[in-house]
């Protein structure tokens, strides 16, 4: 049996250096870091974690994609020239 085994898989440049930056700062590469979540699967008989949709509320959920639209250009933000007219509009 040999002892390494090539995975070949594709993703996101920008995920795969974002995931290189954080297992370097515990001291693994990229490559240490998928056999740790390889073996882990193994000792768990699956995933090592949930994988479920998160669930928000109405009020959550209207005010996530209010900031989307806003960040999307759609909706223009309310602005305020000051704290003292922000509460109050609040308040209202």
């Amino acid at each position: 049996m040999p002892k390494t085994a090539t995975i070949n898989m594709r993703v996101n440049p920008e995920v795969k250096s974002d995931a290189e930056s954080i297992f370097a700062s515990l001291g693994m590469s990229l490559t240490e870091a998928i056999n740790v979540f390889l073996h882990k699967s193994i000792m768990e008989g699956g995933l090592p974690f949930d994988v479920r949709q998160p669930r928000y509320n109405a009020t959550t959920e209207a005010a996530m994609r209010e900031a989307r639209d806003i960040m999307a250009g759609k909706v223009k933000a309310e602005s305020y020239d000051s704290a003292s007219e922000l509460f109050s509009s609040l308040d209202k």
